[in-house]
Formats: C-alpha cells, sequence, structure tokens
C-alpha cells in the first residue's frame, strides 16, 4: 500500500512539474496592434475568414429563425377548420 502511495505520489509530482515548465508565446500586444488598427473593418470582423464566416452563419440562422417564428405564429392564429 505504502509503494502504490508511493508511485502515485511521484506521478503526480512529475505531472505538475512538467505542466508548469511550458511556456506560451505572450501573443497580446500582437492582438491588440490588429483590433486597434484604423482600417475600416468592423471590429467583430477583424480576426480573418473565421470571423467572416461566423458572423454569417449567425446572421443566417437569426433571419431563419425569425421568419420560423412569425410563419409559426400565422399558422397558430388561424382556426383549424372543424369537419
Amino acid at each position: 500500500l505504502y509503494l502504490l502511495f508511493q508511485g502515485l505520489r511521484q506521478i503526480s509530482q512529475r505531472t505538475i512539474s512538467t505542466a508548469s515548465r511550458r511556456q506560451f508565446e505572450n501573443r497580446v500586444p500582437e492582438k491588440q496592434k490588429l483590433f486597434q488598427e484604423d482600417n475600416g473593418i468592423p471590429v467583430h470582423l477583424k480576426g480573418g475568414l473565421m470571423d467572416a464566416l461566423l458572423y454569417r452563419v449567425t446572421m443566417g440562422l437569426s433571419v431563419f429563425g425569425t421568419a420560423y417564428v412569425v410563419y409559426e405564429l400565422l399558422v397558430a392564429s388561424m382556426p383549424k377548420k372543424q369537419k
């Protein structure tokens, strides 16, 4: 039981110590420069192609959802004919 506990402690110490050694490059200044640049592009599209794609998908879903809600309200407002 002691050897099992000792082995688990070594594994946990090893994973914690190796994870803290990894350093990530700080890319905040370059992102700030990109988003603060005055180039006439709206801020929600400055991220590039993925931002434009996400914007168009969101707008498409919004328009479709609004049209579907209006359709369902029209269907619900008309009474069914009795046979």
